[in-house]
């Protein structure tokens, strides 16, 4: 009977995650087939994954991700309802009161320079784009505060244009499974776009980042509750044992609320409660 790559089920429905056989040297070539391998399970695992930032339009999403840096999503997605009631387009922020627009994005740390980004790149947007988003990574990363990661956000989940968005999480989860061994983000993004079809890129980006999120933490992974532990080269690193990993899982996986206050309707998981607002029971 054939089997499949990711941890079996017991009946009770119980995550038994195998440790990987120890493998000889391995050639590009098997390293490419078990990437590919890795990317068809995750998309069985997460059929769901989107971007974890809250926005309706390109100009909203190039914003929350600009406060993205630095502090999670969910505290984004929580600041950002009042800052685009207060400023809802480019033409808006640009003509902000420094400390006003200060006061509103505060929670999400680092405010004075993000406000001083926010403030550029809604004027550039403004004198030179006619108030739009543009759809090409060259135009988008001359914007203050925007380099290639958030550039790659906005053209993936905005324009429909592929992309690698490497984030803390997505060079952590590809160096543990040795598909690069690049720190530096833009060179593993060229490793790692080397190795799957341009058609997966932002998908790939999304799948990766929610496990990193929910399973392969950066201190105490979930190894034992991980569903590819048998095509994962750093299986042991984490908790091994089922029941104690299963307690180390967050957010959907583990009966928690996710980022968004608006997720997409095939999210699993509880929305995100509101700035102060309490969390909702599992």
């Amino acid at each position: 009977m054939k089997t499949s790559g990711r941890a079996a089920a017991t009946p009770q429905g119980k995550v038994s995650a195998k440790k990987p056989k120890s493998a000889k040297q391995e050639s590009h070539l098997a390293m490419v087939r078990r990437a590919r391998r890795i990317n068809r399970e995750l998309a069985e695992i997460y059929p769901y994954a989107h971007p974890e930032l809250d926005f309706r339009n390109p100009f909203e999403l190039l914003v929350a991700t600009v406060l993205s840096a630095q502090t999670t999503d969910l505290r984004v997605n929580q600041t950002t309802p009042a800052l685009f009631a207060a400023y809802p387009t480019p033409e808006d922020m640009a003509a902000a009161a420094p400390e006003d627009l200060e006061e509103l994005i505060r929670p999400t740390g680092f405010f004075r320079a993000k406000s001083r980004s926010l403030l550029g790149l809604s004027q550039a947007l403004r004198d030179d784009f006619g108030g739009e988003v543009p759809g090409r990574i060259e135009d988008l990363v001359k914007l203050p505060g925007v380099g290639r990661k958030t550039a790659n956000v906005v053209l993936g989940n905005a324009f429909g244009v592929p992309g690698i968005t490497v984030d803390t999480h997505f060079g952590r989860l590809v160096r543990r499974w040795k598909l690069t061994e690049q720190e530096d983000p833009e060179k593993v993004e060229a490793e790692i776009c080397a190795i799957f079809p341009k058609s997966e890129w932002t998908m790939l980006s999304h799948r990766v980042v929610f496990h990193g999120r929910r399973v392969c933490h950066s201190r105490k992974p979930a190894c034992g509750a991980c569903p590819i532990a048998p095509l994962c080269p750093a299986y042991g690193e984490g908790e091994t044992d089922p029941e104690k990993a299963k307690k180390l899982l967050k957010y959907e996986k583990g009966g928690q609320p996710g980022q968004r206050l608006t997720p997409p309707p095939d999210y699993p998981g509880l929305p995100a409660p509101p700035l102060g607002g309490a969390v909702a029971a599992p």
